[in-house]
């Protein structure tokens, strides 16, 4: 059987000839360090030229270079990485435009591919998308079940790694990553959000379909049943500051993943999503004495040119401004929202595209 390598050029994808059977097929990815260690879709010839109809791009068309190795992101290479990872053709518009975010200098992709720490690329899908290619927005948005988002996030992880040169114990050092590095997808659940959705905050059209991707070191379940907006703000909080954190020693972009719940308690309370970050940005100021004094040294070499003379009494933000403080409601019913602290030195990124007719 001949299937395609998913790895780095900037020439068309070559083919190898491997035994039509799937399982030396795996094994053979999986040697070759093309899998992420599940098992893959073989990428012949003929899916790849299924999934590359779905956009009218042409296949050598490099997208992007992706760092730390800088290989070549052409269309036909994250067709390919999309195939391997089981994406529907429908999909590949999305997955294209996730490949086109990373690579923007504010997203920082150098150092999200190739630091110690367990970061993992989150996309977030807004818009006319969600429904028509079947992005789960409400309940175990973050988990599995739904092939949009386990099959989106795998395929761009896999371009990170096979044509970005990602390699763990290589060019990612990673000490020990973590689950959301196979797959870290969701939608936004806009039909419950009481705010303005993400894409739209970040100055797209209601109608655009949209991916953001954001650089997250983890997440942290919030299970508060308070009714009171003030105290759910301050629990929130206090669930965000912690000394140990990149968010304080670079100036972070923390994330909020509201369950539709406490978003609309936040909005009875009066608060707009402005109101929701300022209270937060305060409430989360940190005395400097908190932290490592290795780490402490760390911050004022990072945050001094924003902060000035970092004293032990400083308090410091865990982000430049209050509008670092990201916002999206996600998930279904339940008194649960989610922290997503931010790798710090990292800025999201949103693409538009189109899908496919």
């Amino acid at each position: 059987m001949s299937v395609a390598a998913p790895s780095a050029g900037v020439s068309t994808a070559s083919m190898i000839e491997l035994p039509d059977d799937l399982e030396r097929i795996i094994d053979a990815y999986c040697e070759r360090r093309w899998s992420d260690g599940l098992p893959i879709v073989p990428p012949t010839r003929e899916r790849v030229s299924r999934m590359l109809a779905a956009t009218t791009l042409p296949p050598e068309r490099v997208v992007a270079g992706l760092a730390p190795g800088f290989g070549a992101a052409t269309v036909e290479r994250i067709a390919v990485n999309a195939v391997l990872a089981g994406c529907a053709p429908m999909h590949l518009p999305a997955v294209i435009a996730a490949v086109e975010a990373v690579a923007a200098p504010e997203f920082n992709l150098q150092a999200i591919q190739a630091t110690t720490n367990p970061v993992a690329v989150l996309v977030i899908v807004n818009g006319p998308a969600v429904r028509r290619l079947g992005f789960n927005a409400t309940f175990n948005c973050l988990g599995e079940g739904t092939r949009a988002n386990a099959t989106v996030g795998r395929a761009l992880r896999l371009v990170l790694r096979n044509v970005g040169g990602a390699l763990p114990g290589e060019l990612d050092r990673a000490t020990q990553g973590q689950p959301g590095r196979y797959s870290f997808c969701c939608a936004e659940n806009e039909s419950e959000n009481p705010w303005v959705p993400l894409h739209v905050e970040r100055g797209f059209d209601p109608g655009d379909s949209t991916v953001t991707v954001c650089g997250i070191e983890g997440t942290m379940n919030m299970n508060t049943h308070s009714k009171e907006a003030s105290e759910l703000l301050r629990v929130i909080a206090e669930t965000m500051v912690h000394p140990p954190s990149n968010e304080y020693c670079d100036g972070g972009q923390p994330w909020l993943i509201l369950g539709p719940e406490h978003a609309h308690i936040l909005h009875a309370g009066g608060c707009s999503k402005d109101d929701v970050r300022d209270r937060l940005w305060s409430l989360t100021r940190q005395e400097a004495s908190r932290m490592a004094a290795k780490d402490l040294y760390r911050t004022r070499a990072s945050r001094r040119d924003e902060l000035g003379a970092i004293e032990l009494d400083t308090l410091l933000p865990i982000a430049p401004s209050p509008a670092d403080i990201m916002l999206v409601v996600a998930g279904g019913p339940g008194t649960h929202s989610v922290y997503a602290p931010s790798f710090g030195n990292t800025r999201a990124v949103t693409r538009r595209f189109e899908m496919a007719s």
